[in-house]
């Protein structure tokens, strides 16, 4: 039995894909002529040929991520396997002894989005200030996960680029 369909909102998680039916896209340099769209500038170049891309919309920001295939190369590695313990007061630690101190991000910029919070709060809501407000928090819960995409990205590459076989404790 079919469901009704389910359209999506603006503002709530904002992207789009275009596949350019099924035809190669080639992004080259700074600025990339899209199909449907035109012309686009990119904040560092991008030199790839793909055939889907997505545009997203985080914090008032526009992302532009494209997926593409290429030839894998393998590194040699340091030691073959290396156990990892997902621990509360450290983000990782490794059976070699090496430890991986957690980012607190959430911590560092707690004040300042308790302040951000503290102002917004009698705004009417849907007027134009209430928006930048609620843009301003939004950018800031942005930057806190950043922090932590980027510990954990550095901790897996590290783990990838150095270990054969990585056992995690559940």
């Amino acid at each position: 039995m079919g469901k009704h369909p389910r359209f999506k909102k603006k503002g709530k998680s904002d992207s789009f894909t275009i596949d350019n039916c099924g035809k190669p896209i080639e992004l080259n340099g700074w600025n990339h002529k899209l199909p449907f769209i035109g012309m686009i500038k990119t904040y560092e170049p991008i030199e790839v040929t793909t055939k889907k891309i997505t545009i997203s919309r985080q914090a008032g920001d526009w992302y532009i991520s494209c997926s593409y295939e290429f030839q894998a190369t393998t590194t040699p590695k340091k030691t073959d396997v290396v156990g990892v313990d997902l621990g509360v007061k450290t983000l990782a630690t490794l059976s070699n002894g090496k430890v991986f101190e957690s980012v607190k991000s959430y911590q560092k910029f707690e004040a300042k989005l308790s302040r951000l919070q503290y102002l917004n709060r009698h705004k009417e809501v849907g007027s134009a200030n209430w928006k930048k407000a609620q843009l301003k928090i939004a950018r800031l819960h942005r930057k806190v996960a950043n922090i932590r995409h980027d510990a954990l990205h550095k901790l897996t590459t590290y783990l990838a680029k150095n270990h054969g076989t990585v056992v995690i404790e559940v």
